[in-house]
Order: C-alpha cells, then sequence, then structure tokens
C-alpha cells in the first residue's frame, strides 16, 4: 500500500464557541509544514483537544478555515477531509484479530475479505507486526496495541495524522519507548503527525514544531530548543520548566535555566559578576549525573517562580564538594548573560 504524500495545513482565525457560550479556541493562525510531527500542548482546558478535533471533523469550527495543501476542509466530513485520528485508548475491537481490526474500513466499504487482509496485513508489515496478525487485542501489549492502532489509521490513507494524547495510558517506561516508535514511523512514512499531549518532555523529545496553547489561544510556537530556551512570558517559561523565574526592583522579568543556576552556601563577593538570590534548601534529590535541589525564595518579591518549582541543577561532582542540606540558607548565583527577558 503506498502512503500519500504528505501535505501542509494551516489554520486561519480558527475559533470555537460551545452553545454555553464559552471559547474553546479563539481566532488562532497556525502553518504546520509537510511532513513534520506538531505537537499542541498546554494546560488542561487550553483548547489543544478541542483543536485537533475540529481538524478531524469530530467539532465543528464556528468560524475560520482549515486549510489542507490549500483546499478548504472546514465544512467537510470526517471521512472525507483527508485525516485520521489515533484515540488515547487505542479503540481497538476486542473480538476482532490485529488483521480484522485493521481491515475494518475496508468491510465497512464492502471491499471483499481478499483484497481488503491483503491490504492490512501489508500494514501490519509496515509496523513489525505481521507476525501477531490473528492475535487479539488483549493477547498483545500496549505497545503492540498501539502499532495496531497505526496500521488502523494508516488505513484510511490520511494526509494528516491525529493522535490525541496516544501515550497517556501507558507506563512511564513503556511511553518512552513508543515515543520514539512514534518519532520513528513519522519519518519512515513521511507524514504529517499532529500529536496532543499535556507534557512538555513528550513534546520536546517528538516534535519539529511545539505549539503552546493557553485559555484557547496560542501562546508561543516554534521548534523546541528555541522555544525552551527563549520562552516568551512567565506562563510559558513555567510550564515548559527548566526555568527561575526572577524580577528586578525596576519591574523587569527574566528566567534563568535551572541547569546555569548556582546555588552557594554564602554571597558571591562584590566584582564576582553575579546576580544572587537568597533561598532556602527545601529538597534534594539525587538523579545519577545530577542533583536536583529545591529551594524556596527567601525575597518573594523577586521570585516569579511559584515555590514547589523553584529548584537548581547541581552536578554530582559539584554537590559531592559542596553538600547542602534541608533547611539550610543558601544564595542563587547567575551572571547577566544568563538571563533571558520576558514580555511580560
Amino acid at each position: 500500500m503506498n502512503v500519500p504524500v504528505a501535505r501542509p495545513l494551516e489554520l486561519v482565525d480558527l475559533t470555537k464557541r460551545f452553545d454555553d457560550g464559552t471559547v474553546a479556541v479563539h481566532g488562532i493562525n497556525l502553518t504546520i509544514p509537510a511532513a513534520s510531527y506538531c505537537c499542541l500542548l498546554g494546560p488542561s482546558g487550553c483548547g489543544k483537544t478541542t483543536t485537533l478535533r475540529m481538524v478531524a471533523g469530530h467539532e465543528i469550527a464556528t468560524s475560520g478555515d482549515i486549510l489542507l495543501d490549500g483546499h478548504n476542509i472546514t465544512n467537510l466530513t470526517a471521512a472525507s477531509r483527508g485525516t485520521a485520528m489515533m484515540f488515547q485508548s487505542f479503540a481497538l475491537f476486542p473480538h476482532l484479530s490485529a488483521l480484522d481490526n485493521v481491515a475494518f474500513s475496508l468491510k465497512v466499504r464492502g471491499v471483499n475479505r481478499q483484497a481488503r487482509s491483503q491490504e492490512a496485513m501489508a500494514l501490519l508489515e509496515k509496523v513489525g507486526m505481521a507476525h501477531l496478525a490473528q492475535r487479539k487485542p488483549a493477547e498483545l501489549s500496549g505497545g503492540q496495541q498501539q502499532r495496531v492502532a497505526l496500521a488502523r489509521a494508516l488505513m484510511m490513507r490520511p494526509k494528516v495524522l491525529l493522535l490525541d494524547e496516544p501515550l497517556s495510558a501507558l507506563d512511564p517506561f513503556l511511553r518512552s519507548q513508543m515515543r520514539a516508535e512514534l518519532r520513528h514511523w513519522q519519518q519512515t512514512l513521511g507524514l504529517t503527525f499532529i500529536h496532543v499531549t499535556h507534557s512538555q518532555e513528550e513534546a520536546m523529545a517528538l516534535a519539529d514544531l511545539m505549539v503552546l496553547m493557553n485559555n484557547g489561544v496560542i501562546v508561543q510556537q516554534g521548534p523546541p530548543n528555541e522555544m525552551f530556551n527563549r520562552p516568551v512570558n512567565a506562563f510559558a517559561a513555567n510550564f515548559l520548566g527548566g526555568h527561575n523565574l526572577f524580577q528586578d526592583d525596576k519591574g523587569r522579568r527574566y528566567a534563568v535555566r535551572t541547569d546555569l543556576t548556582q546555588l552557594m552556601h554564602q554571597a558571591a563577593p562584590p566584582g564576582a559578576g553575579l546576580h544572587t538570590h537568597p533561598v532556602e534548601v527545601a529538597a534534594v534529590e539525587y538523579q545519577g549525573p545530577y542533583v536536583l535541589v529545591g529551594v524556596h525564595t527567601r525575597a518573594p518579591e523577586r521570585c516569579l517562580t511559584p515555590q514547589e518549582q523553584l529548584k537548581v541543577m547541581v552536578s554530582e561532582e559539584t554537590f559531592t564538594r559542596h553538600r547542602f542540606v534541608v533547611g539550610e540558607s543558601a544564595q542563587l548565583g547567575w551572571t547577566a548573560e544568563q538571563e533571558h527577558a520576558l514580555s511580560d
């Protein structure tokens, strides 16, 4: 079976307003290049799943347009717009074999058994599951079920594959393994993937394009390294993590990466070129190559990071030489060059 060539997707002033007046998505604009892996992320209720469902045709847009390869698909049925959805639960039929699950859509269309089985087997071979074609979902691992769900979605010959939190039901080890597999299949198949997740770690590992949403709008979009190193505002920096946020006495707001922040037993001497912030050590967690030290601010008027998220990554070697204990007073330190200014 030949998988269709990937196509770019464009959202133009896309809005979704529910009957109760709630605006779930508010006039967003987004271009997703062909054959790219795009992750929509953000907190619960931010509009990411509603956006995905509008692209899939499972929600009707209130206004705006959805363009696939330049063609307006906003008002087309879900079956005719060239997209396919992989659901969080995989939604496999428990009484059907892997082969029959994959072939099901062709059966509904009246394709004869031999032809649909041949096409389904070709897809199972593509995702490495042909040898388990006769097993039912209960006889497959979570990762194997995901491969079958992927093959079933590909049976729709989509131009864009939509994934609604496909890894959230898996245990942490399998989640990491299947994350790598999804990226592999996206690159192998050359399809456009749009993946909804609330996990910034997952998005950074998978995406060519990360799209961070909040309150129905796009806060920031870009490649993962750009998003992490240059968050646009305090919300983005706090949600993506890995930063401590401060403001100076003039109200200027800025972020410093936790792996670049120094933790010191006492304030740096004058002329050391370090900006400092007083803290109290609240938690010490050994993480292998580094120790994650949680701290509480002693100058809340200068700190924008919630107490439970204020952290410093200290190398194992440094921590061994200069141990810190819970309850100890300390100082955070960084240079001006390590500050990233925030728009808000």
